[in-house]
């Protein structure tokens, strides 16, 4: 499987940003995907997640602002960040499961400004 994930940069503080993840060499509709974060100095942490079955899941800091969906015809995965603030500065990663074992794409980072 390959990851590709993109729509990082520089944003202030209320703001928003789309991350975009595009998944190849796997059937997309039929895996779980997942947005993943880490912060510096910190571990990388679960952000959101979305079933093959379009079920969604968000860590609490996130609830009311971040919305994970996906689009099958176009292979991708998506993240809409709203009213982002400095907590919300990491790289992001796109990830899903395959064979057992957790994929990673490369990464895309975010820079919320206070």
């Amino acid at each position: 499987v390959q990851l590709q994930a993109s729509g990082g940069g520089l944003v202030q503080a209320g703001g928003f940003l789309r991350l975009s993840c595009s998944a190849s060499r796997i059937i997309f509709r039929a895996y779980d995907m997942a947005w993943y974060r880490q912060a510096p100095g910190k571990e990388r942490e679960l952000v959101a997640t979305i079933t093959s079955e379009f079920a969604t899941t968000y860590t609490d800091p996130v609830k009311g602002r971040f919305t994970i969906f996906r689009n099958n015809a176009e292979d991708a995965v998506y993240l809409q960040m709203n009213n982002l603030n400095p907590e919300d500065t990491a790289v992001y990663y796109c990830s899903t499961v395959v064979r057992g074992r957790r994929r990673w794409g490369q990464g895309t980072l975010v820079t919320v400004s206070s």
